[in-house]
């Protein structure tokens, strides 16, 4: 079934893995799914005006400030992969974002990433608001997928859930 029919949020980039981004596991390594997701990242904000022109015209860009990865399955030399991605909050000067890569040949969802992304004046490297044209195509992006659900992985925390060592007296897990 290709990832086309069951996939969630919109298309922003479609990939294969290329013969270096295979590791020692035989696999895709970890970093270039964050490669292929942030290439997502550039795709959508294209939607929204924001081109490389764009920012070397305006002195504005964003700047990722955090980002969390999971991984479900493995993508092996030469597999198509779908990015979609899907907004889940934005004000005058962030964007929390939501993406999640499906293998093309089954729909299988390999992976996801969650980003929060800062909108910055490059000339004085400040956070700034959205001028107001990039702010409108985010709200009629964000408008057109609001009968969305909430990405049951995002917003999730790393813990051990029964740990038998912790860094801290109070670990940020549930206790057993």
């Amino acid at each position: 079934m290709p990832a086309s029919d069951s996939m969630q949020g919109i298309e922003v980039y479609r990939g294969r893995v290329q013969p270096g981004w295979i590791d020692v596991n035989e696999h895709m390594n970890v970093a270039y799914y964050v490669l292929a997701f942030d290439l997502g990242v550039d795709a959508l904000w294209s939607r929204f005006g924001i081109t490389d022109e764009w920012i070397t015209a305006t002195q504005g860009s964003t700047f990722a400030v955090e980002a969390h990865v999971t991984y479900r399955a493995e993508l092996n030399l030469d597999d198509e992969f779908v990015v979609t991605s899907e907004i889940l909050a934005f004000d005058s000067k962030r964007i929390h974002q939501f993406q999640r890569m499906y293998r093309e040949a089954d729909g299988v969802l390999v992976a996801s990433c969650e980003w929060m992304n800062l909108y910055v004046d490059l000339s004085v490297r400040k956070v700034a608001e959205w001028p107001a044209d990039i702010l409108a195509r985010i709200r009629s992006i964000a408008e057109a997928q609001s009968t969305s659900e909430w990405p049951p992985e995002a917003g999730h925390r790393m813990n051990v859930r029964e740990p038998n060592y912790t860094l801290h007296h109070e670990y940020p897990g549930p206790r057993p």
